[in-house]
């Protein structure tokens, strides 16, 4: 036996145990119906998590993210091609970035909005990009910044500045998809880039703008952009057919008629988490743990709206609305 299969074989098994006790949709739903934040906190005891009862909103979000960053510095050191773990780290690198940009430009300090699960620290990346030292940085996140930074100052536009480090974004995360050479992983960034072109299209729709907008911010790498910039909201509907973002796109017409956004991402970020649900049929490999990290990342965000939402006293009918799909 190879050795990287004997390392996926062991990581695969002790994931499979760990996912038993992760937040299902019954666990949500006892949270949500608890008498009160405090009893809602207690509840994730079963789920592994520390006491976060007594915590402020900022708190709750701290340690959340410093979870989430463990988690990954953990796997990372047990994976064989740590470029797997590299994959769900990129979007935090860019939230950084974007989190940056707009913080120099509003005259702020970014360092309480920026996340500690990138590969690259938050202070490290603000000193690089402040300092212009961007050879600090990796090249593609390096480039993308000054790039963004510059169409930032020039139009004082900071959608186009977000969408050069979306671009850039997931350019890397296709590279590191084709260099682990798994049809799973492919097939979930591509995913991931049809979903956010899918929601660009819908938007931009809603907000009657032209094809050749459309064409200008949609991200290559998934369905042909061409097709998606030339259709209408039925013809999206058709264009999606019959692929994972199905019940989206049909979603999605309506939305663009002015239709429920909310229920329409809702269905996106599904689809997304079904095709990582697909993964409970494989026994052991790179795609177990891409499953697994991208459910801890579901629910650290499902525990953060329960949490969030009872101090802020959101009804709890609001709050499960608003709840992805749990991958356990």
């Amino acid at each position: 036996m190879s050795m990287n299969k004997e390392a996926y074989l062991c990581l695969s098994a002790m994931l499979r145990a760990r996912e038993n006790r992760m937040l299902t949709a019954d666990r949500a739903a006892r949270m949500l119906e608890a008498s009160g934040f405090e009893e809602s906190a207690k509840l994730l005891g079963d789920c592994g998590y520390e006491d976060l009862g007594g915590l402020s909103a900022a708190g709750i979000d701290a340690a959340l993210s410093e979870r989430r960053a463990a988690i990954l510095s953990e796997l990372e050191n047990l994976v064989p091609d740590k470029a797997l773990v590299e994959l769900f780290r990129l979007k935090y690198d860019y939230h950084n970035a974007k989190a940056v940009l707009k913080g120099e430009a509003m005259g702020v300090d970014p360092l309480r909005l920026m996340s500690v699960s990138g590969r690259v620290a938050p202070e490290k990346l603000k000193t690089a990009y402040d300092e212009e030292r961007i050879s600090d940085l990796p090249p593609v996140l390096g480039a993308a910044m000054v790039e963004a930074g510059s169409t930032l100052a020039r139009t004082a536009n900071p959608q186009l500045a977000d969408f050069e480090l979306d671009q850039a974004c997931f350019t890397e995360m296709r590279a590191i998809a084709e260099k682990l050479d798994n049809p799973f992983l492919t097939g979930y960034v591509k995913l991931l880039i049809d979903a956010a072109n899918l929601k660009s299209a819908v938007r931009t729709m809603r907000m009657h703008k032209s094809a050749d907008f459309l064409s200008s911010v949609l991200i290559k790498g998934g369905t042909d952009i061409d097709r998606i910039a030339a259709a209408d909201g039925d013809g999206l509907a058709a264009l999606f057919a019959h692929t994972p973002l199905e019940k989206a796109a049909a979603a999605g017409a309506e939305a663009a008629a002015g239709g429920s956004m909310t229920a329409f991402e809702l269905l996106c970020d599904n689809a997304v988490n079904d095709y990582l649900r697909s993964a409970k049929l494989i026994s052991y490999g790179p795609e177990v743990v891409a499953a697994y990290i991208a459910a801890v990342e579901n629910e650290i965000t499902a525990v953060r709206m329960i949490l969030t939402g009872s101090l802020a006293g959101v009804s709890a009918e609001t709050i499960r609305e608003r709840l992805r799909d749990l991958y356990a």
